[in-house]
């Protein structure tokens, strides 16, 4: 039987079904016009007039990879004609090989013994985990970051510090208790890294002084909190790089306190910061790793967690204490190995190394040209650009804005023709271009971003 010619319809009729038939609710309608696309290659998206628009957000890292990459495509076809559906009562082998390649990571990151837990996206991970950390402990109090972000299922928006995805439907558990991100640029004591002498990290162990302080028990020698959940880098939040000792130092005092460490890797994961796992670059072991997005490079919902074994042994955490039932479904799993054999045959370390550094040099230029641009900077290629009045400091989100929709609009002169450009927005306060490229880019399609940037900044 032949397929069926797909019917183009005429966009306007679109716009009005979405607007009658579409909940609004899971979409994120940062433009008031959203752009429809229909292709995409390697770092760009094409729309449906077939014009090109370089991505540089790759949909929130999860397509770190690039779009369209044969080599993961032709598993997940593969998989469609062998075995495209599963229970997940029942077992197969790609699911045991991806546990057994994430595993195999975490004991070469961190030299610890661990297991996986698959589930579908990344909230759904993270309520996992709270799983976890409950159940070892029987405990129910966490600890976050202010301008962190960990998922807005009703248990992960306690931990996520935005109030707006809590405020129309209640405390599901136990809000976390937050505490400022390292966040130097705008330091939220007013300090300087160069004299600080790490203040921020010093009012965290403040917290554990005294009794009095409520979140210690010196006789029992007993936190009240038992995890602190944490990104490597600030990702919604702005992709914030915290100083270079910053977790090391925190990991102290969490050890002290019996305190597990969480790391939410769902944005920086899978070499986004040049190495596998971000928190590698400050030299820290967490109790417990959540994973998504970039696993199976955008091509299947799948998510997951790793833990210590003390945690997760089949004795702690016997079968059925938590369950999809996508989870480790075989096309995710299939997707996700193929990613895995995939970044086997790079050389993603010295790769991201490299073009990160060559577009935060490109980046420090389009700065000193520009002065609405008041921070600029990078861990491999997890990029910021900070919009500002000319005052280099104070937050322009409108500009922002501005330039994110000319950036949509498409058609802007370049070297290689009419281009758009695709950006995302986030930061404390929504004026931050947040940069993760394809960790395949090009030099020539850094330079082509930053010729579309310094175009969009001076109109």
């Amino acid at each position: 039987m032949k397929p069926l010619p797909m019917i183009r319809l005429n966009e306007d009729l679109l716009r009005e079904k979405e607007a009658k038939f579409c909940s609004h609710g899971d979409t994120v309608h940062y433009s008031p016009v959203p752009k429809f696309f229909q292709g995409c290659e390697g770092s760009f998206l094409y729309d449906r007039e077939d014009k090109p628009y370089l991505d540089l957000q790759m949909w929130y890292s999860a397509v770190n990879f690039g779009y369209r990459n044969k080599s993961i495509i032709d598993a997940v076809k593969a998989q469609l004609d062998q075995l495209p559906q599963l229970a997940c009562q029942y077992l197969h082998e790609e699911k045991v090989l991806v546990a057994e390649k994430l595993a195999t990571e975490c004991l070469r990151a961190f030299g610890l013994e661990g297991r996986v837990q698959f589930n579908v996206g990344g909230a759904q991970a993270i309520e996992d985990s709270m799983k976890l950390v409950r159940n070892a402990t029987g405990k129910t109090l966490f600890m976050a970051f202010t301008g962190g972000y960990h998922g807005r299922t009703l248990g992960a928006s306690e931990i996520t510090s935005s109030y707006r995805y809590r405020r129309r439907f209640g405390h599901f558990s136990n809000r976390a208790h937050f505490v400022p991100f390292p966040y130097c640029y705008r330091c939220p004591y007013g300090k300087k890294l160069d004299t600080c002498e790490y203040y921020c990290v010093n009012q965290v162990e403040r917290l554990f002084e005294t009794e009095y302080n409520s979140f210690w028990d010196s006789k029992a020698n007993e936190s009240e909190f038992v995890a602190f959940y944490v990104e490597p880098v600030q990702a919604t939040g702005g992709y914030i790089i915290p100083p270079p000792e910053y977790f090391s130092r925190l990991k102290n005092i969490l050890n002290e306190r019996k305190i597990l460490l969480v790391d939410d890797e769902i944005q920086m994961g899978f070499f986004r910061t040049g190495k596998f796992w971000a928190i590698e670059n400050f030299g820290v072991k967490p109790n417990i790793v959540v994973f998504g997005k970039a696993m199976t490079n955008g091509l299947n919902p799948i998510s997951g967690l790793w833990a210590e074994e003390p945690l997760i042994s089949p004795q702690k955490f016997p079968p059925g204490s938590t369950h999809s039932t996508f989870a480790s479904n075989p096309l995710g799993t299939a997707a996700a190995l193929a990613t895995l054999q995939w970044i086997e045959q790079q050389n993603y370390e010295e790769k991201v190394a490299a073009s990160g550094a060559y577009f935060l040099r490109q980046l420090e230029a389009l700065k000193q040209r520009h002065a609405t641009i008041g921070d600029v900077s990078g861990l491999g290629l997890a990029l910021r650009i900070e919009v500002t009045r000319p005052d280099r400091f104070t937050p322009d989100k409108a500009l922002a804005d501005r330039i994110f929709e000319a950036g949509l609009a498409g058609g802007i002169p370049t070297s290689r023709g009419p281009m758009g450009l695709v950006l995302d927005i986030g930061g404390h306060y929504k004026n931050v271009f947040t940069l993760a490229p394809s960790l395949d880019i090009t030099r020539e399609e850094i330079d082509l971003g930053i010729e579309l940037l310094d175009k969009l900044f001076s109109s």
